[in-house]
């Protein structure tokens, strides 16, 4: 019998995609919003396609904002838009 694969959506695009192809993002207990690469991070998590088109869509709408009902910093924005690029890179 064949493990199921998670899926989870992308905030940006609203598309499902498996777990893995996604970038999560974590409104933590302490009120901080960071990038969590290995999934395991305590808190609310949301997650993003590793495509600018649906980061830029994500901020436009304010798709991390309403998942979160907290603020998000535009660093993180950045931070999120440089990891795309290291994983364009790759």
């Amino acid at each position: 019998m064949q493990k199921k694969i998670p899926m989870r959506q992308c905030v940006g695009c609203r598309t499902m995609r498996p777990k893995r192809e996604l970038l999560r993002v974590v409104h933590g207990p302490d009120g901080s919003v960071t990038l969590d690469f290995k999934g395991k991070a305590p808190g609310r998590g949301a997650y993003v396609c590793p495509d600018p088109a649906c980061l830029k869509k994500a901020k436009k709408t304010k798709a991390l904002e309403r998942a979160f009902d907290a603020a998000v910093p535009p660093e993180l924005y950045d931070a999120l838009a440089a990891e795309l690029e290291n994983i364009g890179e790759e």
